[in-house]
């Protein structure tokens, strides 16, 4: 088997070379590819990874022309992609790599087609941040669980894991943080075997730079309600 790991940056100067570090450090037992997406950052960090390039070619770097959001990175990178299972990792620190094996076991052992990290399930650490965040998290949750039929615990995770041939049974069209409701409502929808596994989560403020608000909440539901009601 192996991994395609896709990291979408935006303006992560700060997190994504320690980042790019735990990630290439995860000991696998399969071959593993690294792909960034920097989607125009302006602070530095494309200057950073153009540099980091020229002396890790195992790393791949796709550069935007113009800021797109999370999921027109994310569709950038799907589609460099050449492993047999992705794993989508955020440029910041908020979610631990040494956790990959834990996502992929379910797919290695035959069980799963897609794995969802829950920061609400288990007991893993995780940082105490905004209790309205929360709500929301969970109001958007319980909505897509309502129209895909699921139980999840936590949609709007970064961590995913999923074999690469489902995304030749979806089309991906949301360009920011919409991508986790369509891709749940999508893959719910393939009748896909789909795991679901406890994360730790170093949650930060927007003050360390957390990027995600309330109008993306407000996309969120939009978007369960276009694809939960009329695809």
């Amino acid at each position: 088997m192996k991994l395609s790991i896709v990291i979408p940056c935006f303006n992560e100067s700060k997190t994504i070379a320690e980042i790019l570090e735990k990630v290439v450090s995860v000991q696998m037992e399969c071959e593993k590819e690294v792909i960034v997406v920097d989607d125009y950052s302006t602070d530095g960090s494309r200057e950073y990874l153009k540099s980091l390039e020229i002396n890790n070619p195992s790393i791949q770097v796709i550069y935007h022309d113009h800021n797109l959001g999370k999921g027109a990175a994310l569709r950038s990178g799907f589609k460099a992609a050449t492993g047999d299972v992705i794993i989508i990792q955020d440029a910041d620190l908020e979610y631990n790599p040494q956790e990959y094996p834990k996502l992929l076991m379910p797919i290695s052992e035959g069980k799963a087609d897609v794995v969802f990290g829950s920061r609400f399930k288990g007991g893993e650490a995780h940082r105490v941040l905004f209790f309205w965040h929360y709500v929301g998290n969970k109001l958007i949750t319980l909505l897509s669980n309502i129209f895909s039929n699921l139980n999840l615990s936590d949609i709007e995770v970064c961590y995913k894991a999923f074999k690469k041939e489902i995304l030749d049974r979806i089309e991906l069209e949301e360009d920011r943080f919409g991508f986790e409701p369509e891709f749940t409502i999508k893959v719910s929808r393939l009748g896909c075997r789909i795991y679901e596994v406890s994360v730790s989560y170093a949650g930060r403020t927007y003050s360390e730079g957390k990027k995600i608000n309330w109008k993306d909440g407000v996309r969120a539901l939009y978007v369960i309600f276009r694809y939960g009601m009329f695809h």
